[in-house]
């Protein structure tokens, strides 16, 4: 099976911890050049000093606010332009505040849309035409189990994680004959400081400890524990690979089977 990614470059996205980072070491590991790109500059630094480092390949940091997509648009165009195109696509940031759709502020959806759809496709358009000359071309999407079965308490993150799915199905149908894969990878439950946060305001909510509420969480997991964030990389590494060329159009879960419909 071929999952070797030297010569291959990918630009990962929200790479400064959790998710990103854990799937920035995966392809640096199977010997890919990463671009880190979030807007901590500093974190990100420390995740490029712990990329593997072979013969050939050349890290790199990127800075932006991924909430202003202009600003983002215009920082991946200049890096394009002076360093040449990327092979791989690691679309990720941060979830929406929690709370119930009903009475979320209308600006917590548009924030939201120009945050993650907005922000992906100015990506996907400014790496497509170097995909399409390789004929090679990995765009993975970071999303959620929402995107297959609605998660409570989280209305503005289940609208919009919605829309870029949709979005993603409709550039795999497009994109296929260039060569280039559009796939959707799903987080349940993984260790990582987002959980953290939303485990604290469930425990606050229902006043109950926040190990208690850590292990009514982990009740739920058919596996009975959290995801290790290098559990999901593998996952999303896999479908950057020349592996995984017939498969696109998809949405992976990585939750331990906790979501429940097939």
């Amino acid at each position: 099976m071929d999952i070797n990614l030297a010569t291959k470059r990918a630009l990962v996205c929200g790479s400064s911890q959790g998710i990103g980072r854990a799937c920035a070491i995966e392809l640096a590991n199977l010997g890919a050049s990463v671009t880190l790109f979030s807007r901590n500059e500093e974190k990100l630094t420390q995740v490029k000093n712990e990329l593997c480092t072979a013969q050939g390949q050349n890290h790199q940091v990127l800075v932006a606010d991924f909430s202003e997509p202009e600003q983002v648009k215009n920082i991946i165009s200049t890096n394009i332009a002076q360093c040449g195109g990327y092979d791989i696509l690691i679309n990720n940031t941060g979830g929406p505040a929690p709370g119930p759709a009903n009475s979320a502020d209308v600006t917590a959806f548009t924030e939201a849309f120009n945050l993650h759809l907005v922000t992906n496709h100015h990506l996907v358009q400014a790496l497509i035409p170097s995909m399409k000359d390789k004929q090679y071309g990995r765009i993975i999407n970071v999303i959620s189990t929402s995107v297959k079965q609605p998660l409570p308490g989280l209305g503005v993150s289940n609208t919009i994680r919605g829309a870029v799915a949709s979005w993603a199905k409709t550039l795999a149908n497009e994109l296929g004959p260039d060569g280039i894969t559009v796939n959707n990878v799903l987080p349940g439950a993984t260790a990582t400081a987002r959980l953290d946060a939303i485990i604290a305001g469930k425990a606050k909510k229902q006043n109950i400890s926040v190990e208690q509420a850590t292990i009514n969480e982990k009740a739920i997991i058919p596996m009975r524990r959290f995801a290790k964030p290098e559990e999901f990389a593998a996952a999303a590494a896999f479908l950057a690979s020349p592996a995984a060329g017939y498969i696109t159009g998809i949405n992976l879960p990585v939750d331990g089977g906790r979501t429940g419909c097939l």
